[in-house]
């Protein structure tokens, strides 16, 4: 089974990809720590909540942005607003500006993954899609897997301003790759976005529906491990930030490890409701586990925390493989409410956390997430695959 010939294009598209990738992962799991100093550790949630509400918001904004400015133009802004904001942080000694600054990088980053979409849509025939997503996201989350390492060797005595400062100059690269490779890009014509109608459509369209829901179950994995295991890990377990930089390596390793085979398997032989569905179950049953493990063993965290991200990667893959081979780059509009259910689920998460936490202790979190997990059967099961 041969790779996919790389065009110039999509060469470059990877390079800042990796860039932008690395420039979020750096302080993706210092973030809940480092807002833990100016609120308390469930009011975190919140803070995620309310930027997670502006993002949702804004997105329904993006293609009159993109009409107005162009995608090319769009996603340089939003890189220099991401470095502003991460140098904002850097130097955040109270609440306001430390809360201030972190919403526009969350908001920037969400919105520069739409634009990074537009990129790589515009680049990628449906035969080759699971491919060509399959490895994007081995370069994406090649960063993610490195930047734990360096975040445990840059980070002393709780300097977190390093992290920030680290991403910020991450954006330099990025930009001088962006206008070489894109300055000259030819947007495709972008639909408004009518709200009700799109959700008709998405309803009417059962498997669209179904793959939303898939990705927003992702998203609400994501949004409470990346909240709160690190606060676990680092507050309640003990282990310091070198040690969690080490675990959470090993535990990002299936992403680079699998995604690129199983985008090729999803185009050339399985259907990727199979794939989703085991990935799903393996996603729900490790992270019930680690409700149970009282260990200050650094191999059996970072043995269970490898397995669900084992599972998450093949729900990963194949949740972007088949919506973006239902899709079309200019199709904004659906790809804005796709996009949006990652932030919407920043928005739930927290919410129900928060809920939670009133009846439960922090640790019955993983129990609850496993359940609510188990849930994604009932939508991926019932998909009809693209072979």
């Amino acid at each position: 089974m041969t790779a996919p010939r790389i065009s110039r294009a999509l060469f470059v598209l990877y390079l800042v990809g990796f860039l932008f990738a690395l420039n979020q992962a750096l302080p993706a799991y210092i973030n809940s720590t480092f807002l833990s100093g100016f609120a308390t550790e469930k009011a975190v949630g919140m803070i995620y909540a309310v930027a997670s509400a502006i993002t949702v918001i804004l997105f329904f904004l993006l293609p009159h942005l993109l009409r107005r400015f162009g995608n090319y133009r769009l996603a340089f802004w939003l890189f220099v607003l991401d470095g502003i904001a991460m140098l904002g942080l850097a130097n955040a000694r109270s609440f306001w500006p430390a809360i201030g600054f972190f919403i526009c990088v969350f908001v920037a980053t969400f919105m520069l993954a739409f634009t990074m979409d537009i990129f790589l849509e515009s680049n990628s025939r449906d035969s080759k899609t699971g491919s060509i997503r399959g490895i994007y996201m081995t370069v994406i989350n090649s960063a993610w897997v490195f930047s734990p390492l360096l975040v445990g060797f840059i980070l002393s005595d709780s300097d977190y301003w390093k992290i920030y400062l680290a991403g910020a100059i991450l954006i330099l690269p990025a930009l001088f790759l962006l206008r070489a490779g894109f300055r000259k890009f030819n947007d495709p014509t972008y639909k408004n976005i009518a709200i009700r109608a799109t959700l008709k459509n998405i309803w009417r369209e059962r498997d669209l529906f179904r793959i939303f829901s898939v990705s927003f179950l992702l998203g609400f994995f994501y949004t409470w491990m990346i909240i709160y295991t690190p606060i676990y890990l680092h507050d309640h377990i003990g282990f310091s930030w070198q040690t969690i930089g080490l675990i959470f390596t090993i535990m990002l390793l299936p992403f680079v490890l699998t995604e690129t085979p199983l985008g090729k398997l999803a185009d050339k032989k399985w259907g990727e409701k199979e794939i989703l569905s085991w990935g799903l179950v393996i996603m729900a049953l490790s992270t019930v586990v680690l409700t149970f493990i009282n260990s200050t063993s650094v191999v059996f965290w970072a043995i269970l925390l490898f397995i669900t991200r084992v599972g998450a990667s093949a729900v990963e893959i194949m949740s972007e493989t088949y919506f973006f081979k239902k899709v079309q780059s200019s199709q904004a509009d659906i790809i804005s409410f796709y996009r949006a259910t990652r932030p919407a689920a920043y928005v739930v998460g927290p919410l129900v956390a928060s809920v939670l936490f009133i009846f439960i202790d922090f640790r019955m979190i993983f129990l609850a997430l496993g359940i609510i997990m188990f849930s994604g059967l009932w939508f991926s099961l019932r998909l009809k695959d693209t072979l």
